[in-house]
């Protein structure tokens, strides 16, 4: 016999889950717990009759159990036939799977706000029917567990196994009528009293609720459901309910979040549960002596909302303690440090070196001593585990403005004063997981899977994976994302290369930048998805960026930037607006938690573009370019302290390669609208600083929009380079020669974009001159010598349609006239190959263009002629 079981006290969740589970396993009774919710209760005596479930008593006598499938729990509840005759146990739930699983038993589940959830994904995909009233059960403990789909573990897979459910017939009305079940009186009078007593305690960063209240006598009602309301009320972290029964207490806890477990503090107390939910009851106790105890032991069950190795730097800059002073001071100037942890040759902490200590000894020419003259001996350390609140004691205590991470005895990181400062205040499990429903939303699931895989390769090679810059910002902006970059704080081509080990693919590496692309093919994509169907191959990606975290630093103002392998903040500290230095978190622990170290999320908010510090212009004008093109793009606006940096670095931009400046330009040519760039870029008067001549007015902003509306850039066979080149003829089409010829060599521009705008001349002459063509080979004749971005723009610019209808006619049939006579028809007249042939073979196609001729005796015969009349000329010559 097999037996579906669940939780005594069972809410919603429970009862629909044994509803669920008996769907799936119809073979298997199942079994309802000797005591239910009130309201589950009620709901039961209106349509139980509907209902696959049996009570205990129910079950047949002398049979034995030889399968047990628990849902909404991990812990086996005793019933009739349970013996040892029963050898195995499937557990179904959502929340995280014991660490030790007994023989015989086998887990199924995931982190969701419902074990409803997990049952009604296995029944939609096997297409399993429901009656409403089943729906309607199912809904209502998705609903129960999640407070209505609110609560910060509420997952996007709650949301669409709701939505099915609806779709089958579930009645939300039914549900919020038991869901909402009005309090008893005994139950609203503990209520108050357990409200009068509420003390919340704050430790490790979360608020905890402790709450107590002794029963009145012969109390019959369950306490879980004014735990809920009381959860509902105050959103603790964790809440504790305490209520006095007779000689007994009994406990009912709860918890929102991973770092309390609330069935580890159940079980010292004597109970059980899961993490989210538990209980306990304590006899010939008090109820006031057991809060005293709950407070004293609570710390330890606790794990602080921030942790060391939530905000440390991964990658930790060391020195030996026989580096000299001098080499010290060079190295905290390149990486702007303050100090650096010193090892031994072991690699063991044997103290701290600060940039005070490197000042004060430079200032007596120590240069040449070794560091460990002057550093702050001692063994100062914190383990990745430990809280917040020991790392500010260690430095008020030692005066140290960093302090070395070690696990294990190997140095893992550092946590400096400035990690303090930024660590945002309210930074919480909700909003890891929105960060997380964002991702799922923005990705096809093979590549979050794969995504997924890289960041456990990274955390087994103690490194760390990230989303880091645009592809962030484009995903909080919910814009689509094209690329995927993902930065490593370790050795970014070293994970590319074990990545390809197990799962194949190739690597194109540049060991000394620290970068690589790995060349995903079929076979990758077969080990993540293996039933992955062929046509979702083509929606993939085809490759990913890896890239190792690193710091820059200038030598000088507008010089490209000297690059370090540096630790996750100080990457994004080198970028150019606040708004690309998000960073999102991919290892395992903490997929979806985003990092905003320089106010990044507050400035997306707020449509600002601005610039982490004053000389981010100075070091990189380019940055000015860039600034308007995130402008026009997002629709933001520059702050009016970085406009005003604009301002001050402007004659930089002269001392900026110009090839660096067209890049910037033709990156600005790709946006949606380049004409609101180009605009801004007036009113900065950036253009006029690149060279005199440029300009953007009513006329380009016309001429881009009409090419932005109207243009089919694959009927003009027009690639991304020709494309580039359209754009700069339509911009420089009413610049002078000499200015076109100076602007070309000011930005290095390759010789095939040169040569198109020193054509410009030719095609303003002909736009002029076509009104007047009739015949079409003369249009030919005239047309022929210019490449397709000149065609395109002269289409663009012409006004008059007849203009226009000429080009297009040139474009899809005039050009592609050729004559019927070939090179060997002419050597079978007897001529000798030459530029003769050339002559009689464009003069051909010119007639057939301007239907002078139709026939290939009629080209025979102008063949003929024109060699009679080169021989006569000939002969005159000589």
């Amino acid at each position: 016999m097999q037996v579906i079981l669940t939780h005594e006290n069972a809410d919603f969740d429970a009862i629909a889950s044994l509803l669920g589970a008996h769907k799936l396993y119809p073979a298997a009774q199942a079994v309802l717990p000797r005591r239910v919710n009130r309201n589950v209760q009620a709901f039961l005596a209106l349509y139980r009759a509907e209902l696959p479930f049996i009570s205990p008593q129910e079950l047949p006598r002398g049979r034995h159990i030889r399968k047990a499938i628990l849902v909404d729990t991990q812990g086996l509840t005793s019933v009739r036939g349970m013996g040892p005759e029963m050898q195995e146990v499937l557990v179904i739930d959502h929340h995280a799977p014991p660490e030790v699983t007994p023989p015989g038993w086998a887990f199924r589940g995931d982190l969701l706000g419902a074990t409803t959830t997990l049952l009604v994904e296995t029944l939609s995909a096997r297409l399993i029917p429901i009656s409403p009233i089943e729906a309607t059960l199912m809904l209502a403990g998705i609903y129960e567990d999640t407070g209505s789909l609110t609560y910060a573990s509420t997952t996007a897979r709650d949301l669409r196994a709701a939505g099915w459910l609806l779709d089958h017939g579930a009645s939300l009305d039914i549900a919020n009528q038991f869901l909402h079940h009005p309090l008893t009186s005994e139950q609203h009078l503990l209520y108050e009293a357990l409200l009068a007593h509420v003390e919340t305690l704050q430790i490790g960063g979360h608020s905890i609720v402790l709450t107590w209240a002794q029963a009145p006598p012969n109390l019959d009602e369950e306490i879980s459901t004014l735990a809920h309301k009381l959860r509902d009320l105050l959103e603790p972290s964790a809440l504790f309910v305490l209520v006095g029964l007779d000689n007994s207490t009994q406990m009912v806890a709860r918890s929102t979040t991973d770092d309390i477990n609330v069935d580890d503090v159940a079980q010292y107390f004597g109970g059980r549960g899961h993490s989210r939910a538990a209980a306990a009851l304590l006899r010939d106790q008090s109820a006031i002596k057991v809060m005293q105890e709950l407070r004293d032991a609570l710390p330890q069950f606790i794990r602080p909302r921030h942790r060391v190795q939530d905000l440390m730097s991964f990658s930790v800059r060391t020195v030996s303690s026989q580096d000299l002073i001098q080499d010290v001071r060079q190295r905290m100037l390149h990486t702007g440090h303050e100090g650096f942890p010193v090892v031994d040759g072991d690699g063991a902490v044997m103290g701290l070196v600060t940039r005070n200590a490197v000042d004060r000894a430079m200032q007596h020419n120590w240069g040449n001593q070794a560091v460990n003259r002057i550093m702050d001996a001692g063994q100062v350390q914190v383990d990745p585990e430990d809280s917040i609140e020991r790392v500010r004691t260690l430095m008020i205590e030692k005066g140290w403005g960093q302090i070395p991470v070690v696990k294990e005895g190997r140095l893992m990181g550092v946590v400096t004063r400035t990690d303090l400062i930024r660590l945002p205040p309210t930074e919480n499990e909700a909003r890891r997981q929105e960060t997380a429903q964002r991702m799922d939303r923005a990705f096809p699931a093979p590549l979050l899977a794969l995504i997924r895989h890289i960041g456990e390769r990274a955390a087994v090679r103690d490194e760390q994976l990230y989303f880091v810059g645009g592809i962030v910002r484009d995903l909080l902006l919910e814009e689509t994302i094209f690329d995927v970059d993902l930065v490593v704080e370790g050795d970014a081509v070293a994970l590319c290369r074990s990545l390809i080990d197990s799962l194949g693919g190739e690597i194109r590496a540049h060991n000394r930048f620290g970068t690589a692309k790995w060349l995903l093919d079929a076979g990758v994509w077969r080990h993540i998805a293996p039933n992955l169907p062929e046509k979702q191959l083509q929606h993939l990606p085809e490759f990913i960026d890896f890239v190792t975290a690193r710091t820059e630093f200038y030598s000088s103002p507008t010089a490209l930037p000297t690059v370090a392998w540096s630790s996750i903040k100080q990457d994004l500290h080198r970028r150019d607006f606040t708004i690309n230095t998000l960073a999102i978190r991919l290892s395992p622990e903490h997929w979806g938690q985003l990092l905003d170290f320089y106010g990044g999320q507050a400035d997306l908010e707020a449509g600002t573009i601005r610039v982490l510090h004053s000389l981010s212009f100075v070091e990189d004008p380019t940055r000015i370019l860039r600034a308007a093109r995130f402008e026009a793009r997002l629709d933001f606006h520059l702050d009016p302290r970085s406009e005003s940096l604009i301002a001050e670095a402007l004659p930089l931009l002269d001392r900026v390669t110009g090839g660096r400046i067209r890049h910037e330009m033709e990156l600005l040519f790709n946006e949606a609208r380049p004409e609101a760039a180009l605009e801004r870029l007036q009113a900065l008067k950036v253009l006029q600083q690149i060279d005199p001549a440029l300009a953007s007015d009513a006329r380009v902003h016309g001429i881009f929009t009409r090419l932005r509306q109207t243009l089919d850039r694959r009927f003009w066979k027009l690639d991304e380079e020709a494309l580039v080149r359209l754009h700069w003829a339509l911009f420089l089409y009413e610049v002078s020669t000499a200015a076109r010829e100076r602007i070309a060599a000011r930005l290095m521009m390759p010789r095939r974009l040169t040569d198109a705008l020193l054509q410009l001349d030719e095609l303003r002459a002909l736009l002029q001159a076509l009104p007047t063509l009739d015949r079409p080979g003369d249009i030919v004749a005239r047309l022929e010598t210019l490449p397709s971005p000149l065609l395109a723009a002269g289409w663009l610019l012409a006004e008059d349609e007849d203009v226009k209808g000429k080009l297009y006619r040139y474009w899809t049939a005039w050009r592609h006239v050729q004559p019927l006579l070939t090179g060997s028809d002419l050597k079978d007249l007897g001529l000798a190959p030459g530029p003769l042939f050339r002559q009689i073979l464009d003069t051909a196609r010119i007639a057939r263009l301007n239907g002078e001729i139709e026939t290939r005796e009629e080209e025979l015969a102008l063949a003929h002629s024109l060699a009679a009349e080169v021989a006569a000329s000939d002969t005159e010559t000589e």
